[in-house]
């Protein structure tokens, strides 16, 4: 049985991605700040074998902390979805708050990294392993107002063709997935909680679903080991781009 290790897990497409892996008989380990939903989800997921870590992605200290921790029977990580991350506010660069962009650049970026570090010498040692990161359309074109966010979205595009060409020799795959419009908790945190205004992201078209994406990353992880799908961008149907949305009179 392979194991695979989920970050952000707790909701969203993390918590969409360890179901669809537990269904197709995966070890696993899923990671959040919530503990509280990340044992809901772990007794969800019975029979299939879990171990939760609970720890903030920006904190390296934490995150290599949790990866020695793990127990024996789940020291094998095969798969890691570098899947936690946010965004935070929706405004131009001049009006943009300095807090909003470290929270962004520290999840989205400097998280994924902490956790790859911890990860990799696991991977390493037996010189096999597939990693996931999960990027965005906003990754491949910026948008009005979503200058910071989409920078470390960017990033992560950089960052996933560099680990790939580092790593390929190692015997490590690594792809990117680029979801475009998924309801999620996403935009509830970009607008601190403004329920109402989050809602209206997603009226007058039918969004992704997490579940959509987690489909697409359960088929690139479970393809045999000659093949990598390195890199997918997931749209809704009505989107054309990450702005670019048909949407129908409510």
């Amino acid at each position: 049985m392979k194991t695979a290790l989920v970050t952000g897990a707790s909701s969203g497409i993390g918590r969409a991605t360890a179901v669809a892996l537990a269904q197709a008989g995966f070890r696993l380990v899923i990671t959040g700040r919530r503990r509280e939903r990340l044992q809901e989800l772990a007794a969800e997921l019975a029979p299939a074998p879990v171990h939760i870590l609970t720890f903030d992605v920006r904190d390296r200290a934490a995150a290599i902390a949790a990866v020695k921790s793990l127990p024996e029977a789940f020291r094998q990580i095969d798969v890691l979805i570098n899947n936690a991350g946010n965004a935070h506010g929706l405004a131009p660069i001049q009006e943009g708050d300095p807090n909003d962009w470290d929270l962004m650049l520290d999840s989205n970026v400097r998280g994924l990294l902490n956790v790859t570090h911890a990860v990799l010498p696991l991977m390493q040692e037996r010189r096999s392993g597939f990693i996931v990161n999960i990027g965005s359309i906003a990754g491949h074109e910026a948008y009005a107002n979503g200058n910071v966010y989409c920078a470390s979205k960017a990033a992560v595009a950089s960052l996933s063709k560099g680990m790939r060409l580092d790593l390929i020799s190692l015997g490590i795959r690594v792809a990117e997935v680029n979801p475009g419009a998924v309801e999620t908790e996403f935009s509830a945190v970009r607008f601190k909680g403004d329920a109402e205004r989050a809602a209206k992201v997603y009226q007058g078209f039918e969004p992704l679903k997490p579940e959509d994406v987690a489909e697409v990353i359960q088929f690139m992880v479970t393809r045999p080991p000659h093949v990598t799908i390195s890199e997918v961008t997931i749209l809704a149907g009505a989107q054309a781009a990450a702005t670019t949305i048909v949407k129908q009179p409510v």
